[in-house]
């Protein structure tokens, strides 16, 4: 049940990277100087990286139910949530205190991979 849930949010967050990063390409790119757009490209490069990691770990996860993995896509998913969208809201309102929420879903995207590589090398 788990496995279909990653598997359709990794979807979500890959359709909507893609289609924010056609929105910051197009939309943004005569409203946002070029230090913004960047911020905005970083937040979609993120996005869609990560939401490739939690297809992959759905995938896993049909194959061989494990807490870990469910874990480290959990962990992902916040990833996303926290640095890709700090990110944005940076790039769309200015405001830089949001940079500093950032870095915790860095380490959320560290640890996703490392709980990942974790699983694999215990196999």
């Amino acid at each position: 049940m788990q496995a279909r849930f990653f598997i359709a949010t990794a979807a979500i967050l890959m359709f909507t990277g893609v289609a924010a990063g056609a929105f910051g390409a197009h939309g943004l790119k005569q409203i946002l100087d070029a230090d913004m757009l960047a911020i905005w490209q970083t937040a979609v490069t993120y996005q869609i990286v990560h939401g490739l990691g939690m297809l992959a770990l759905g995938i896993m996860l049909q194959q061989q139910d494990n807490g870990l993995l469910r874990k480290a896509a959990w962990a992902m998913l916040a990833g996303v949530v926290i640095f890709s969208g700090s990110l944005y809201a940076l790039a769309l309102t200015g405001i830089r205190v949001l940079g500093a929420i950032t870095p915790i879903g860095g380490v959320a995207f560290l640890a996703g991979w490392a709980m990942l590589a974790w699983t694999a090398f215990k196999r």
